[in-house]
C-alpha cells in the first residue's frame, strides 16, 4: 500500500505478489520501491498510478528483509534460505551470494557507507560482512535468544538489535563490545529505528508499545501506547519530525516527535565525515560504557493517544488497485528484458535510479544514451519460435530445480538441528558421568 499523507487523498495498492509481503522499502531517491515476500521474490515499483514493476528470483525460500544502500546502487535481500543477496540496481543483476548462517535470516541492512552489510538470524548470531572482499568479519553471538531486526545507527560506528528475549542491544562494531542492554518491553521486540541524529532509539515490540530510548542518557523516556496488539515495525522519517508504526491491528500510527528539529541534509554531511572505523569518536559516538537492564522503577511518560487523536480511518477508504501485469523478470545473473515501448521509462527509472534527479543534467542524458545502446534492437528481438519454447521449456525446468533445492535446504535444516539435539544430550550425558566419577 502506498499513502499519501494529504487529507482525502487516494492511497494505492500494488497487486502482484503471490503471498505474504514481508518488507518494504523506497530507495534514497523516492522514485522505486523494493518490496519481499513469502513467494520467494522480491520487486521493484515505480510509486506511481501505473505501478510498473521489475521481478527479481534467486532466493530458494520466503524473502524477509530488503534494503538500499545509500547511493541506491545496490539491494540486499535476506531469505529463510540461510542467504543474503546483493544485487546490482544499475544494470539490474544479481551479484553474489553471503552464506554464513545456519537458520533463517531475518534482516539484512548496509551500512551508511556502503562498505559493511549487518544481518541476523534465528542461529542467535548477528554478522556484519565487508562488501568489498564478501567475508564475514565479525560475530555477535547470544546464547538466550536471537535478534528479530538489526540496523545501524546514522554513522555507522554502532548497530542496534531488536531481541526476541525482548531487549534492545547497542554493539560498538569498532571495538566488539556490548554499549547498552536495555529491558524495556514484556515481548519480543520486532523492530528498531533511530533517529537521524543518533541520539534516540525508538522500539516496537509484541507487547504492544512503542519505547522511546535515550541513547545519550541510556534511558527510557518515553512509552507510546495507540496499537490494540502487538506492533511489528516502526520507522522515523528522513529529518526525525515524523516516525510512523504497523500493527497487527490493522492500523498505522502516524506520530510527530518534540526532538529538535534538524537539517536533515546537515546531519547527513557530519555523518558521513565519520563513517570510517579509524576516525577519531566524536561526542555523539561516546555512550554510556555500563549496561542499562532497567530492572529497577522506570520513570518515564506514558503516552495513550486514543483520547486526544482523531482517527483517520474509513470504512470506505479512497483505495486503488494498481495490477502488475507488465512486470520485467531477472533471475540469477540474466539481465533485465523490457518491451520496446517501456525503454525510456526503464532507462529513466530502473537502470540508474541513484544517480539520476529531477533535473536531466547533460551528464545524466549521456548516461541514459548509453544505457539505451545496451539495450537490444528492433532487429535483435525477433528471436524464433522454436527458441522461444526452448527457453520456455528450461525456465520451467529450473523452476523445478528451485523448488527441488529447496525442499532439500529444509531437510538439511531439520537434519541439522537433530544433529544439535544429539550433541546437546551428549554434551550433557558427559557432564553427568564426570560429575559422577
Amino acid at each position: 500500500m502506498l499513502w499519501n499523507c494529504k487529507p482525502q487523498a487516494r492511497a494505492f495498492r500494488y497487486v502482484g505478489h503471490k503471498d505474504v509481503v514481508t518488507s518494504v522499502q523506497f530507495s534514497p531517491l523516492g522514485n522505486l520501491l523494493a518490496s519481499a515476500s513469502r513467494d520467494r521474490t522480491v520487486r521493484l515499483w515505480i510509486p506511481d498510478k501505473r505501478g510498473k514493476s521489475s521481478e527479481f528470483k534467486a532466493h530458494t525460500a520466503p524473502v524477509r528483509s530488503v534494503d538500499f544502500s545509500a547511493d541506491g546502487q545496490f539491494l540486499a535481500t535476506a531469505s529463510e534460505d540461510k542467504s543474503i543477496k546483493v544485487w546490482n540496481m544499475y544494470r539490474q543483476r544479481f551479484l553474489y551470494s553471503l552464506y554464513r548462517h545456519t537458520h533463517w535470516v531475518r534482516c539484512a541492512k548496509f551500512s551508511p557507507d556502503g562498505r559493511l552489510i549487518v544481518s541476523c538470524s534465528e542461529d542467535k548470531t548477528i554478522k556484519i560482512w565487508d562488501t568489498t572482499n564478501k567475508q564475514c568479519v565479525n560475530n555477535f553471538s547470544d546464547s538466550v535468544g536471537f535478534a528479530n531486526f538489526v540496523d545501524f545507527n546514522p554513522n555507522g560506528t554502532c548497530i542496534a538489535s531488536a531481541g526476541s528475549d525482548h531487549t534492545v542491544k547497542i554493539w560498538d562494531i569498532r571495538v566488539n563490545k556490548l554499549l547498552q542492554h536495555y529491558q524495556v518491553h514484556s515481548g519480543g521486540v520486532n523492530c528498531v529505528s533511530f533517529h537521524p541524529s543518533g541520539n534516540y532509539l525508538i522500539t516496537a515490540s509484541s507487547d504492544g508499545t512503542l519505547k522511546i530510548l535515550d541513547l545519550l542518557e541510556g534511558r527510557l523516556i518515553y512509552t507510546l501506547q495507540g496499537h490494540t496488539g502487538p506492533v511489528f515495525t516502526v520507522s522515523f522519517s528522513k529529518g526525525g519530525e515524523l516516525f510512523s508504526s504497523g500493527g497487527a491491528d490493522m492500523q498505522v500510527l502516524l506520530w510527530r516527535t518534540n526532538f529538535d528539529d534538524l537539517n536533515c541534509k546537515d546531519m547527513m554531511k557530519r555523518n558521513l565525515k565519520r563513517l570510517h572505523f579509524d576516525a577519531s569518536p566524536h561526542l555523539v559516538d561516546i555512550y554510556p560504557r555500563t549496561p542499562h537492564p532497567h530492572e529497577g522503577k522506570i520513570e518515564t511518560v506514558e503516552i495513550n493517544p486514543k483520547l486526544e487523536v482523531i482517527d483517520l480511518q474509513n470504512s470506505s477508504p479512497p483505495v486503488v488497485d494498481v495490477l502488475s501485469f507488465d512486470s520485467t523478470t531477472t533471475t540469477d545473473t540474466t539481465t533485465v528484458r523490457t518491451l520496446a515501448d517501456k525503454s525510456e521509462e526503464i532507462s529513466g527509472y530502473f537502470l540508474n535510479p541513484s544517480l539520476l534527479s529531477s533535473e536531466c543534467s547533460p551528464t545524466s542524458l549521456k548516461k541514459k544514451t548509453e544505457d539505451m545502446s545496451d539495450l537490444p534492437s528492433e532487429s535483435q528481438r525477433s528471436i524464433p519460435l522454436a527458441v522461444t519454447d526452448a527457453l520456455e521449456h528450461i525456465m520451467e525446468q529450473l523452476s523445478v530445480l528451485t523448488q527441488t533445492v529447496s525442499i532439500l535446504e529444509q531437510r538439511l535444516t531439520l537434519t541439522e538441528d537433530k544433529l544439535k539435539d544429539c550433541l546437546e544430550n551428549q554434551q550433557r550425558l558427559f557432564n553427568v558421568i564426570q560429575q559422577k566419577s
